[in-house]
C-alpha cells in the first residue's frame, strides 16, 4: 500500500524560506514520477514542480521558477521542496504524490497518489 505524508508547513513573512518535506512509503523500487502541487484559496490546483526519480529531469510552474527547488534522497525515499523568497501568492495547501513512471514527462501525468496536504501560509 503507497503512502504518502508531507510535513514542514508552516506561516512565514514574505520574503522568507520553508521546506517541505514528503516521505514515501510503500512504494517499490521502480523509476517513478514524483511531485509537489498546491491548491490555493480560490480552489485554483497548480503544478508547482515534477521530479523524474532516475532521471533527476524536473519541471516547475512559471510562478516558482527560481525560487523552489525540487529534490529527492532516494535512501530515504523522501522527496523535499525548498521554497525561497515566498510570497503570498505562494499561499496554499501544498500536497506531494507520486506515480509510477511509464514514460514521458512527469509534469504532463495524473498522478495515482496523494499526501493529505501540508498548509503554507504567507503574509505581507
Amino acid at each position: 500500500q503507497v503512502q504518502v505524508m508531507e510535513s514542514g508547513g508552516g506561516s512565514v513573512q514574505a520574503g522568507g524560506s520553508l521546506r517541505l518535506s514528503c516521505v514515501l512509503s510503500g512504494v517499490t523500487d521502480r523509476n517513478k514520477c514524483m511531485g509537489w502541487f498546491r491548491q490555493t484559496p480560490e480552489k485554483r490546483r497548480e503544478r508547482v514542480a515534477t521530479l523524474n526519480a532516475h532521471g533527476y529531469v524536473t519541471s516547475y510552474g512559471d510562478s516558482v521558477k527560481g525560487r523552489f527547488t525540487i529534490s529527492q534522497d532516494r535512501p530515504k525515499n523522501t522527496l523535499y521542496l525548498q521554497m525561497n523568497n515566498l510570497k503570498p501568492e505562494d499561499t496554499g495547501m501544498y500536497y506531494c504524490a507520486t506515480e509510477y513512471y511509464r514514460g514521458g514527462s512527469c509534469a504532463q501525468y495524473d498522478y495515482s497518489y496523494w499526501g493529505q496536504g501540508t498548509q503554507v501560509t504567507v503574509s505581507s
